[in-house]
């Protein structure tokens, strides 16, 4: 099992106001899987993508990528793992304003040991001519794409999403999520993402659905449907 899910528990707040957001998480994803996780607000699944992606520690329980444990990490290896092992894509675009839309995905790059090839990257993502824009100049798709170069341009292992097309609007999200798609087959990465879309299941591996910090339904599908073919 390529990520090693085990007994995952969270808390925030102390004493009356501890509010207990995963209740002991248990799943494991193959290498290469596309997996969504599916929940309505406060299921817990951006707090357990936050604690995959080492920007939160869990109170009980581990995680492991390819035997791993990231529990077993004093800070200087987790910043070393999550610039190994992982990309980031969020809702908000959280690129650098005053660099063009190449040299944001540069600093992508400058963290990877086996970077990819930016310009090669930039025509993928159809950005090469708006390369020496600055962000305020793109739409919100480009922007967006800006952001999946970015985490992608370092050749991660694992790429979490989360909600990476809820500010976008509905043509520009299946855009978006064709071009995660082809992430996935053309670069092997193992894409975990958050979403309350229910329609993004379709295109998915393994689906998670998760309630009140538990999973409720956890399966692999034997075939699934393009991104262009999604409807909501």
């Amino acid at each position: 099992m390529f990520i090693e899910i085990s007994g995952i528990r969270r808390s925030f707040g102390e004493g009356e106001n501890r509010v207990e957001v995963l209740k002991g998480i248990d799943l494991g994803i193959e290498k290469g899987e596309f997996c969504v996780l599916l929940g309505p607000s406060g299921s817990g699944k951006t707090t357990l993508l936050n604690i995959l992606g080492g920007i939160d520690r869990a109170d009980a329980g581990y995680i492991a990528i390819n035997g791993e444990k990231t529990e077993d990490m004093n800070e200087k290896a987790l910043t070393r793992y999550r610039r190994r092992h992982l990309g980031y894509v969020f809702q908000m675009y959280n690129l650098i304003p005053n660099l063009n839309i190449k040299e944001n995905i540069e600093t992508g790059a400058y963290l990877s040991e086996h970077p990819l090839d930016v310009d090669e990257l930039l025509k993928v993502l159809g950005l090469y001519e708006h390369r020496h824009k600055l962000p305020n100049q793109l739409s919100g798709g480009q922007q967006q794409r800006t952001a999946i170069g970015r985490a992608i341009v370092k050749n991660p292992d694992i790429l979490l999403c989360d909600e990476p097309t809820g500010a976008l609007d509905y043509n520009t999200s299946k855009e978006i999520l064709k071009l995660i798609e082809e992430v996935n087959r053309n670069y092997g990465n193992t894409v975990v993402m958050v979403t309350h879309n229910d329609a993004i299941k379709h295109m998915a591996d393994r689906v998670v659905k998760l309630h009140d910090g538990t999973i409720r339904e956890s399966y692999r599908k034997e075939s699934k449907v393009s991104a262009t073919e999604l409807e909501w």
